[in-house]
């Protein structure tokens, strides 16, 4: 027999402390040890032990279990004998637990009265129906009673101190409670208030949807209509005088007939388009304030770290999850991404982004990418599209968006430097034409060729012509095309400025200086 069915074989033969018999099955039994000495007085059995019922138990006393006196007493003085040798026993024994044999052939010892008992079965008071003890009786009641009081002030004063930490707890836990008639439930509600839901706090309403409208034809009309080409998103970041500043990308409103944007309440509003620049994929829109509630804070983008939090907010796939949040981090800082600005298939361009992990789709083009600290450090502008990347996208910094969207807002364009040619990049050209028509030395197979010069336009006014290849623009070197717009349109160049151009004519290497002049629409 293993001992786990021992001891409940165990607990089945010995009744609970405090519990009546009548509770036992009435197939189990107890024995009750053989008297020696004076104690036959009470029992005329001197035979061997004899297994008693359990009704024999509450047998009046002084009588055997056949309903007949004992042989040696009168009723009375049995009844007598029998009850003071029960309190003389209750007593002097010790109380044990219930489940511990009594030595004494395994008969239960009888129940402190202390102990609570499961309830008044017998008419009697005290637990299971057993006498109390009369001495010290007063004394253990109040004794007894005074411990409970102190163990429910100390219970309380636990649950209080549990409560107060949790109200106190860093997660803002606010917990309410219902007491049903099954006992006492618990609903909690939790506040889980992080640096990212307060930086969203400060800026999500400032992103906005931008509906990119254009003309098209009804195939059951022939009428012309005007659909919803594309949309992106944008970042409200002025409020002045009954209007509003929409900052967006230029590829997100390039071609619309009609503009539109749309808010995180679901209110609408035209937008007028006030200027682009193409090179920086930058836009501005002009809308009324009426349905403004927050206006974007731009960050520092130059004291931007690799590793820290970046928050992306937009309406990637459209206006249906308009408001989006995506985490990460700032994966990369001065990165130069080529792009493509006429879609001739040809890169022409040279961004200067921030590169992130935070999920970047179609739709996001324009929204922000936010610090913890709530503030636009970038707007989000592309990413790298491809089966075996993941998590690379691009912002265009705050610091060289807000130059030029204050020129946009006041003047509808960029006002830059401009030489005032067309170029083709020297590796673009085949050897032999490098070598017969441009004539460059050996090791020279880079730079911007010129292919033509505008009239009066600031090359022409420097000596500049055809064919020259450019190789050096402000002490910095020139590949190609694209480095020499880079370095044009720096942000430290203005018009106005003198800057010393080395190039090659006809296989030698010749120094000028020209003076930068402002154009609008040439592409250097």
């Amino acid at each position: 027999m293993d001992e786990k069915n021992k001891d409940l074989e165990t607990q089945a033969k010995e009744p609970a402390s405090g519990a009546s018999p009548e509770k036992l099955p009435e197939s189990q039994s107890y024995t009750r040890s053989e008297p020696n000495g004076d104690a036959a007085v009470h029992n005329p059995e001197t035979a061997s032990t004899k297994d008693i019922p359990v009704e024999a138990v509450h047998s009046a006393e002084g009588v055997t279990p056949e309903g007949e006196p004992f042989a040696t007493a009168t009723k009375e003085e049995a009844e007598a004998s029998s009850t003071h040798a029960f309190f003389d026993e209750a007593a002097s024994e010790p109380a044990r637990p219930a489940t511990q044999a009594s030595g004494n052939n395994g008969t239960v010892p009888p129940v402190p009265p202390t102990r609570a008992g499961g309830g008044n079965l017998n008419g009697n008071n005290g637990g299971g129906g057993e006498p109390p003890k009369k001495d010290g009786k007063k004394k253990t009641i109040w004794g007894a009673f005074l411990a409970g009081i102190l163990g429910v002030l100390i219970g309380a004063l636990i649950v209080l101190g549990f409560s107060w930490g949790a109200l106190h707890d860093d997660n803002n836990n606010d917990a309410t409670s219902t007491t049903s008639n099954t006992g006492t439930t618990k609903k909690v509600t939790v506040e889980n208030t992080t640096g990212t839901t307060q930086a969203l706090e400060k800026v999500q309403d400032a992103v906005v949807s931008v509906l990119n409208y254009q003309a098209g034809t009804s195939i059951a009309t022939g009428d012309t209509t005007e659909d919803e080409a594309s949309s992106g998103s944008g970042v409200v970041y002025k409020k002045n005088n009954g209007k509003a500043y929409v900052v967006t990308n230029n590829h997100v409103v390039e071609g619309a007939n009609k503009l539109e944007v749309t808010f995180s309440s679901g209110k609408k509003a035209e937008a007028k388009l006030v200027g682009t620049d193409k090179w920086n994929d930058l836009a501005v829109l002009e809308i009324s304030d009426k349905y403004v509630t927050k206006v974007a804070e731009f960050g520092n983008s130059d004291a931007v770290k690799v590793g820290e939090i970046a928050i992306a907010i937009g309406s990637p796939l459209g206006t249906e999850f308009a408001g989006s949040v995506t985490q990460g981090i700032v994966s990369g800082v001065n990165r130069t991404v080529p792009v493509d600005t006429n879609g001739d298939g040809t890169e022409d361009w040279e961004a200067e982004v921030i590169q992130t992990d935070a999920a970047i789709n179609p739709g996001n083009s324009g929204g922000a990418l936010v610090n913890i600290e709530g503030q636009v450090i970038g707007i989000n502008s592309m990413k790298i599209s491809t089966e075996n990347v993941e998590g690379i996208g691009f912002a265009i910094p705050s610091n060289t968006v807000v130059p030029i969207i204050d020129q946009l807002e006041k003047n509808g364009e960029v006002e830059r430097p401009s030489l005032g040619v067309t170029l083709r990049d020297v590796d673009t050209i085949p050897e032999v034409q490098q070598q017969q028509v441009l004539k460059l030395p050996s090791g020279v197979d880079y730079g911007a060729m010129v292919q033509q010069v505008v009239a009066g336009s600031a090359a022409d006014k420097a000596g500049l012509k055809e064919y020259d290849v450019i190789v050096e623009m402000n002490g910095k070197k020139v590949t190609n095309s694209m480095t020499l717009r880079q370095i044009l349109y720096a942000n430290d160049v203005k018009i106005g400025d003198k800057m010393e151009v080395k190039y090659y004519r006809e296989g030698k290497k010749e120094t000028t200086t020209v003076t930068l002049t402002a154009a609008s629409s040439t592409n250097q």
